[in-house]
């Protein structure tokens, strides 16, 4: 988008502007709990049947409005059970809104949780196969850079060996290889980089970084407040589901840690 700068009649600028790709209009999101602890999913049923399931209603999210533009790394920070998973979650279109808009343009890549999309009893290598798979690559695909997902992933010999086998650090290696084998539109990556060492992290960080310069927008969930300052050009603080501040990283990781001192 462009917008024209004007003083007086005279026309003295065009600008453009960075086209927003992500926007959120007034979205929330309740989970229904039940009141009394149900030891299975047939004595859940048996008793909504019978009409004696009582709940109670849980926001995660409130009235969250925010948009994300082309090209920048976004970060989001809050305490445990802020809802910056459902956030998350809403964006990646795995979770619907109960109320509000999700408007997401582009190819999203998500990478939400350690292990999700993988089976642990498969090796590393079918697991490749899985997860690009359901991330929506041919087979062709899959084989053309495979082994560019196993050196990026660092994971060697272990690559056919049983997932279950695999600590949570390679793991994440090899989750975020594959999601990012190909560059996304949209990359969403959720706390993926606090496990690993701090070489793999930099090596994480700079491929963002390359994707951020190629056009892709990023949105990034962690606690590492160091990191969402170095990386991030603007951020969000949600707080019980709620925005409580939102621009520049560097102001919200300030207002974020001034309230939680």
């Amino acid at each position: 988008m462009e917008t024209t700068v004007m003083v007086g009649l005279a026309v003295v600028a065009t600008v453009s502007e960075p086209e927003v790709v992500i926007r959120l209009e007034n979205v929330s999101v309740r989970y229904r709990v039940p009141t009394e602890p149900v030891g299975s999913f047939k004595e859940y049923m048996i008793r909504r049947l019978q009409r004696r399931v009582n709940h109670r209603d849980l926001w995660a999210l409130r009235g969250v409005t925010l948009s994300v533009r082309k090209g920048e790394i976004f970060g989001i920070i809050g305490r445990n059970g802020a809802g910056k998973s459902t956030l998350l979650k809403s964006i990646a279109r795995v979770l619907r809104p109960t109320e509000g808009r999700v408007w997401v343009k582009g190819r999203v890549a998500p990478l939400l949780e350690i292990g999700a999309g993988f089976h642990p009893e498969l090796t590393g290598r079918e697991n490749v196969y899985l997860n690009a798979t359901m991330l929506g690559h041919s087979r062709r695909e899959i084989e053309a850079r495979f082994w560019e997902i196993v050196e990026f992933a660092e994971l060697g010999d272990f690559i056919d060996a049983p997932l279950r086998t695999y600590s949570t650090g390679m793991m994440a290696r090899l989750g975020f290889a594959v999601a990012t084998a190909w560059e996304p539109e949209i990359l969403i990556v959720d706390e993926i980089l606090a496990v690993g060492d701090e070489a793999f992290r930099r090596k994480c960080q700079a491929r963002m970084e390359q994707f951020r310069q190629n056009g892709a927008t990023v949105l990034l969930v962690s606690h590492n407040l160091a990191q969402v300052q170095a990386i991030c050009e603007r951020a969000a603080w949600l707080d019980r589901g709620e925005v409580r501040a939102l621009g520049p990283a560097a102001d919200v990781v300030r207002r974020y840690q001034q309230a939680n001192v």
